[in-house]
């Protein structure tokens, strides 16, 4: 009898050591790991704060008229929201690292008392198992008195009881270090992604900075430059367009309708982030639509009142209201047809070619391809394969464009070829030797159908 108290006596107690005994400078750790997360918790709602009165001030300047000044201002804007939203990711960053050092701590703790308590039960049962020879009937049919019996056999129970706790605390600490290790893979994955966000912001300051400074390069920061900057780009436009549209009507390629995605079925997805398409729609009071449209397909108002723009034909595209900067998503999974930049381009008296800037066209196989132009980088290049959500590039105000904003084409594959005007019909203007996407009228197709 006495063997099996002692036994029980010592199992119990390391029973107890092994999952209650407190570890009190790791939770000073702990606790001092929480406390920076939730400083940097309290800094990132600041700074969303600000970033959000950034945009107010973004649009605010947007909706007044287009002088240097105002551009000027708006780059300045965004650059500072930019910068709101590198220490926002860095924070994050931070975060993300305590995350994973606070895990980590759980994770050692938790690994220490399953060795512990694994420990403590082997050693019981080779204890039991050891020094009990006697079976429990045999001891409770020798006992001295009932009172020896009924103490033989409530230890029994107590020890049967203490082991089966003991189990199923192992088991209920086995299953939160496996929530821990999944928790501690999921902030890794998140902490990899904030990294590539930081630098994907970082590169949207550079180019903003590069815009701002051509701008004021080209303008000698005076207003009447820039105005002729301005009146240039739509004089070049509207000889590019007469050029193209030319250039478009002869060609003899057929497009066939039953070889395309049927219209509805959303086979293409916004070419910007969740994230970016989620705030146009908090600014619906500004678009007047919940995806930053600002210029629609087709015979739109615009289009209709200003032919010198697009020759009475239309807008061949969909235009999105994007700082400069703005990292530019594939719409679907495809290849790179090619990829140009019409800003390099000067006919023989230095005129500039000012058309698509630098774009890129990507094919997909499904009958379509897809536009996206006056971007401020090309991060793809011509062969390569894409995925859908993949950056290809940061958008900007390129070519023709006035204001920062993605041109998204869509184009009936069979109808759309890449090649320059010059090489077509001799042609002369700015644009001659620009190599860029031409299609025949029936192949623009409007990318709302297919969004």
């Amino acid at each position: 009898m006495k063997r099996l108290g002692v036994s029980l006596f010592f199992f119990l107690l390391l029973a107890g050591f092994s999952l209650g005994n407190p570890r009190f400078a790791k939770a000073d750790a702990a606790a001092d790991i929480q406390a920076k997360i939730d400083a940097n918790k309290q800094q990132i709602d600041s700074l969303e704060a600000e970033i959000a009165a950034f945009q107010k001030q973004l649009d605010a300047a947007s909706a007044k008229k287009n002088t240097l000044q105002s551009t000027i201002r708006s780059l300045s804007l965004s650059q500072q929201q930019l910068a709101a939203q590198i220490k926002v990711t860095q924070n994050k960053i931070a975060s993300a690292n305590l995350q994973i050092q606070q895990l980590s701590l759980s994770i050692g703790d938790k690994e220490a008392a399953i060795s512990a308590d694994q420990a403590a039960i082997a050693a019981q049962l080779r204890a039991i198992t050891e020094s009990e020879q006697t079976p429990l009937i045999i001891q409770l049919i020798s006992a001295n008195s009932l009172g020896d019996a009924w103490k033989a056999a409530d230890e029994a129970v107590q020890f049967n009881q203490a082991l089966g706790n003991n189990i199923d605390d192992l088991r209920t600490v086995r299953t939160a270090l496996g929530a821990d290790r999944d928790k501690a893979t999921a902030t890794k994955t998140s902490l990899l992604a904030l990294q590539n966000d930081l630098t994907l912001q970082k590169r949207s300051v550079d180019a903003n900075k590069a815009t701002q400074q051509k701008l004021l390069s080209q303008t000698k920061n005076q207003e009447a430059n820039y105005q002729k900057l301005i009146a240039q780009k739509k004089a070049s436009e509207k000889s590019f367009e007469d050029e193209l549209i030319n250039l478009q009507s002869q060609l003899n390629l057929v497009v066939h309708p039953d070889l395309l995605p049927k219209v509805g079925t959303g086979v293409l997805s916004w070419p910007f982030s969740h994230s970016f398409m989620s705030a146009c729609a908090g600014r619906k009071s500004v678009f007047g639509n919940l995806f930053c449209v600002t210029q629609y397909f087709g015979n739109t108002p615009f289009a209709t009142k200003n032919p010198q723009v697009y020759n009475g034909h239309g807008h061949n595209g969909i235009d999105i209201a994007a700082p400069i900067g703005t990292p530019v998503e594939a719409a679907l999974s495809g290849t790179v047809l090619a990829t140009g930049d019409t800003d390099l381009v000067h006919d023989s008296r230095g005129r500039q070619c000012y058309s698509f800037g630098k774009w890129v066209m990507l094919v997909h196989g499904n009958g379509i391809n897809t536009l996206y132009a006056h971007l401020s980088e090309i991060d793809v290049s011509k062969g390569q394969s894409v995925s859908t959500g993949q950056v290809i590039g940061l958008s900007g105000m390129t070519g023709y464009a006035t204001g920062p904003h993605l041109h998204f084409g869509v184009y009936a594959s069979e109808g759309t070829e890449i090649m320059t005007l010059r090489q077509f019909r001799g042609a002369t203007i700015g644009c001659a030797d620009a190599t860029m996407p031409v299609a025949t009228l029936t192949a623009y197709l409007n990318p709302l159908s297919y969004l």
